[in-house]
């Protein structure tokens, strides 16, 4: 099965972590200051805190911009379902609001419309790597304290009018995962503006605790003490990861070039064949393409989706509207309530897109997929 998405691993990968694994550190080392570092030469100098992994990058930046019960976080349904879970986890009501026609972003006036005085995050998901509208969000939250979260799962690299994806909202999350544009296994970051929020995002993933004796409310009580001031979590990323993760960053703007290699070939396959919609991008943005997502049209996702995965080309869809998870339903969420989402999402199917995958194989793609439409049975792989 061709997959829609793989890592890339190198032996100057397997070298970084080897050498790790020699040495005296496997958890917190050094590695991690390193990688924090490293990533904010992506952010435009933005401050980042490494963590385990992309669901608790986002749990970490909500506890870190004091997100909790009464508390309102407006979340766009076209994204994986961790974006509102962890809002939840910490007591919070997820407010949906619909996403823009092209791009499936958060749509600027959707957001408008669903902030209130309890809103405290507003949070944008780059879907596909492709960036939300920073600017006309940031003015959809005219008059209100909430904070603005970009979850950058898909597309650390990307810019925005030519400013770099990590600085554009108060907080931004990662998500290393092996299928995302780089990866350390399991793994994320949270970069935040404000260094008092990027404080407490680092103190949360590491259980809360102060070790700093200026800030100890009882700092005499000898070399070993540390205390809790607020709960966190074990979310720290061991040097080991990160070791991975520096490697991998070396080459994120070689991923950044594959991938755009590959959808301009994709564009120029899939021109001219009827029953699909190619992706969209705005001119002010350089998308980081970590999906390809494709529309079939007049109701043949399903069939589209069954025979290309018979003919071993591992599609796949991007992804149930968050509310309509079982979970959100049960607690009264509705279908219906954002068209636009659920519109696209019986029509989304992702092709494989990944650095590694060759001509060959994108052809493989294409002529699956135009097999597929024309209802015959594509040759499967040998």
């Amino acid at each position: 099965m061709l997959p829609y998405g793989r890592q890339s691993i190198v032996e100057d990968d397997v070298a970084a972590v080897a050498e790790v694994l020699r040495g005296d550190w496997l958890t917190t080392g050094p590695q991690v200051q390193g990688f924090e570092e490293d990533l904010a030469g992506w952010t435009g100098g933005v401050g980042c805190a490494v963590v385990s992994n992309g669901t608790a990058a986002l749990h970490t930046a909500y506890a870190a911009a004091g997100v909790g019960p009464g508390d309102e976080v407006v979340v766009p349904p076209m994204t994986f379902v961790a974006t509102a879970s962890s809002a939840v986890a910490l007591g919070a009501k997820v407010v949906f609001a619909d996403v823009e026609e092209e791009t499936f972003t958060l749509d600027p006036a959707a957001a408008a419309a669903a902030v209130t005085s309890r809103t405290r995050v507003v949070s944008a998901v780059d879907y596909a790597g492709h960036p939300a509208d920073y600017d006309a969000l940031r003015r959809s939250l005219a008059g209100s304290d909430a904070l603005l979260l970009a979850d950058a799962a898909h597309s650390i690299g990307a810019t925005y009018h030519g400013r770099p994806v990590g600085s554009l909202a108060d907080l931004t999350t990662f998500s290393f995962f092996p299928t995302k544009n780089l990866t350390t296994a399991e793994g994320g970051a949270v970069a935040a503006t404000d260094p008092a929020v990027l404080e407490r995002a680092r103190r949360f993933r590491n259980i809360g605790l102060v070790r700093d004796r200026a800030e100890q409310r009882w700092p005499d009580e000898g070399g070993w003490h540390q205390e809790v001031h607020e709960f966190g979590l074990n979310y720290r990323l061991p040097d080991v990861l990160c070791a991975l993760g520096r490697s991998q960053l070396r080459r994120l703007g070689d991923f950044l070039a594959a991938r755009e290699r590959l959808v301009r070939r994709y564009d120029e396959a899939l021109a001219e064949l009827p029953g699909v919609l190619l992706p969209a991008r705005r001119s002010w943005a350089r998308p980081a393409w970590h999906l390809y997502p494709i529309r079939v049209l007049d109701g043949r996702r399903r069939e589209v989706y069954d025979r290309m995965r018979a003919a071993g080309i591992g599609v796949q869809v991007n992804y149930i509207p968050v509310h309509w998870h079982p979970a959100f339903a049960d607690l009264g969420y509705r279908r219906g309530s954002c068209p636009v989402a659920e519109s696209f999402y019986e029509q989304q199917l992702s092709l494989p897109l990944y650095p590694g995958l060759s001509d060959t194989d994108q052809e493989r793609v294409v002529d699956a997929l135009a097999a597929a439409l024309r209802g015959a049975p594509a040759a499967s792989a040998a």
